[in-house]
């Protein structure tokens, strides 16, 4: 990661608390949490420290030895900020500040950090602001200016040329609603672009995935869009969506969309559950797994988890696509992609070289087809526009003309007839 003498400097810690019942691998938590800390720009990741925990204290998380110890080692290496993968309370927080004499952030802060840089179209930054007053509100508010950093942001990191947020609850419940009033106009134009779509008559197809799986990248090759693709935690935040000709007359929209993470913010599952509204209306999902990370499954298992939280319907096909085969070891590429080939709805890919992409686009138009049925159809000769629809369909199979009128047989789905009906 490029630094410059602007950067701060950061630290990692991972409470390794033994007694949590849903703890993670701390190698592999610890590789995320790094992966976070660096996706945030003006921070320089200085060093992790993994602290065994057998259970948290109240009020400074950790005990006493290892707060001295920790102490020690920020002097030493001059740190300004220390970020702790979990969830630290604003007691603790405010004891930790106190005595190590830097700011702090927990997962949850560094990540509402991560969106408010991402946040690129207005509703995005009209979530994220309200995600953080949200956030703030059930916490002890203070400004900070002794860091050197220069950047906006929401104020968690802090310094020079940066407001916070100092008011009381009422002033943010204040904010809110201001935020909500905005947001609500926002998400009025969303759903008229929405509604606009549903006219489109292409099936959705959208690309969900742990952050960093590589979608991004796929939908880059899938569309030819300039969607930024970085080995970057939270490289996507706002939705894109284009479409693609599969084959002659059929043509599918892909939307690539935020990627999820475990212990994301509640929060922020709140504030972005209508840009996910894509996944809910698709008719095809793809779940991007980075199948070369250590923690693949676990991760795989967050976002199915996410997936079903969110309400998608259990009839919705889902194609996992076994991401980065490129990344692993040469001996276990041709067993990789022998398990996926035992599995109808699995494909071993890489989104970079495109390895193993055309199957995937076939899989796509064989559920689309297998979700067709076959009907028929009277429409008069004068009715050139829905004619002219269903042949831009492609699902006119056979027309016998009469005198005034036409018998059309048709294999549809019925998203599509249903968009027929709305003409």
């Amino acid at each position: 990661m490029a630094t410059d003498k602007s950067d701060t400097r950061a630290w990692v810690l991972l409470p390794d608390i033994k007694s949590d019942p849903d703890r993670r691998d701390p190698l592999s938590a610890m590789g995320e949490a790094v992966s976070l800390a660096m996706a945030l720009p003006g921070l320089m990741a200085a060093g992790s420290t993994i602290v065994p925990l057998p259970k948290p204290n109240p009020g400074h998380l950790f005990g006493k030895g290892k707060l001295e110890e920790l102490k020690q080692l920020f002097h030493d290496h001059d740190i300004e900020l220390v970020i702790i993968d979990g969830l630290v309370s604003p007691v603790q927080q405010r004891n930790l500040e106190k005595l190590w004499k830097v700011k702090l952030l927990d997962r949850t802060s560094l990540i509402l950090e991560i969106f408010s840089d991402r946040a690129a179209t207005r509703e995005g930054v009209l979530q994220v602001e309200m995600a953080a007053l949200s956030y703030q509100r059930t916490r002890l508010v203070r400004a900070w200016t002794h860091l050197e950093r220069q950047r906006g942001g929401l104020g968690f990191v802090g310094g020079p040329g940066e407001t916070q947020i100092e008011a009381d609850r009422r002033a943010i419940d204040l904010q809110l609603v201001r935020l909500r009033r905005q947001l609500s106009k926002v998400v009025k134009t969303r759903t008229l672009h929405r509604a606009a779509r549903a006219k489109v008559p292409f099936p959705v197809v959208a690309l969900v995935g742990y952050t960093n799986a590589g979608k991004s990248t796929l939908f880059n090759r899938l569309t030819g869009a300039g969607v930024m693709a970085k080995d970057m935690l939270f490289a996507t935040l706002d939705p894109t969506m284009r479409s693609v000709k599969l084959g002659p007359g059929f043509e599918v929209i892909f939307s690539d969309t935020v990627g999820f993470i475990s212990d994301l913010p509640t929060e922020l599952v709140a504030a972005f559950r209508a840009t996910l509204e894509e996944v809910l209306t698709a008719d095809i999902i793809l779940h991007v797994r980075d199948i070369s990370h250590q923690a693949s499954d676990a991760q795989a298992s967050d976002v199915d988890q996410i997936i079903a939280n969110l309400g998608v319907s259990d009839a919705t096909p889902i194609l996992q696509l076994w991401n980065k085969i490129d990344l692993l070891p040469e001996e276990d590429v041709a067993a990789t992609e022998a398990r996926a080939d035992r599995q109808e709805d699995v494909f071993a890919i890489s989104a970079l070289s495109g390895d193993g992409v055309e199957p995937v686009l076939d899989a796509i138009a064989t559920v689309l087809n297998a979700a067709a049925q076959s009907d028929q159809l009277v429409l008069d000769h004068t009715d050139g526009k829905r004619r002219a629809w269903l042949y831009a369909q492609g699902v006119v199979v056979k027309e016998q003309s009469r005198d005034t009128d036409s018998v059309l047989s048709l294999s549809w789905t019925q998203k599509q007839k249903t968009q027929f009906d709305a003409l």
